[in-house]
């Protein structure tokens, strides 16, 4: 491990991230709602207003159970479903709901944009990100009756992703010619030799001179994330992948 007086932000740097896997925290929320006083009013409601009882399900757990490939419904009864989710999306239970249904074809979104790979580290945080955009959509097209309602969202959905990265895409190459040249000093030690060698590789240049402006200039994180434009908890992850690999 890198020694020196630096070592202490160093680690501060590397400190284990709190485990924030989305996906699962939002399936544990989703198995309490799922059979909730909530999840079996609002279906009821619903059920008889689009005539769906011969379905024989009593809740929204056992909706999105029968959804499944292997739930026991057709292809077009599947279809006709989540087009009335939609419809009914201005719910926020039901937009819990369709969210929840749409999170597999979400992951799949995400692998064919190779979860941003070259631009974002962590694939989670291309997963949150896109969990978002998700729920956006959602919002912005509750109410409209869709006869292909779950591909066309995820059509839509693998859009605004893209546009997403490629906003990110260039955010890195502007940030990376606004750091001076001379921003690494000439003082020596065993982590500055080593970043020193990382700058002049195009690759990592960037984030060995964020790591530098964390370590030696002692610039906060909450600045150096105001100016990548991304959130601190986000940058901190980038560095602490950036450290782990190459710094010890």
């Amino acid at each position: 491990m890198v020694l020196s007086i630096h070592a202490g932000v160093l680690l501060e740097i590397l400190a284990p991230m709190t485990n924030n896997d989305v996906l699962n925290q939002l399936r544990y929320e989703w198995a309490g709602l799922g059979r909730s006083t909530a999840s079996f009013t609002t279906w009821e409601v619903i059920a008889e207003r689009h005539q769906l009882q011969y379905l024989h399900v009593d809740n929204f757990a056992e909706l999105l159970l029968a959804l499944e490939p292997r739930g026991g419904l057709s292809v077009e009864q599947r279809s006709l479903i989540i087009q009335i989710l939609l419809i009914e999306a201005s719910d926020k239970f039901v937009h819990r709901a369709l969210l929840q249904t749409l999170l597999p074809g979400l992951v799949s979104t995400c692998r064919q944009l190779q979860f941003g790979r070259g631009i974002i580290c962590r694939p989670t945080d291309v997963i949150n990100e896109a969990i978002t955009l998700l729920s956006e959509l959602l919002h912005d097209w509750a109410g409209q009756s869709r006869t292909y309602a779950a591909p066309d969202i995820l059509s839509a959905l693998r859009g605004r992703l893209r546009r997403w990265l490629l906003k990110e895409k260039e955010l890195l190459r502007r940030c990376a010619g606004e750091i001076p040249e001379t921003t690494i000093a000439p003082e020596q030690s065993p982590l500055l030799t080593r970043l020193e060698l990382l700058r002049r590789d195009p690759q990592h240049q960037h984030l060995a001179e964020l790591t530098y402006a964390r370590v030696f200039r002692d610039v906060s994180l909450y600045e150096l994330a105001k100016a990548e434009h991304v959130a601190p908890a986000t940058l901190q992850r980038t560095l602490q992948q950036f450290a782990s690999q190459h710094l010890l």
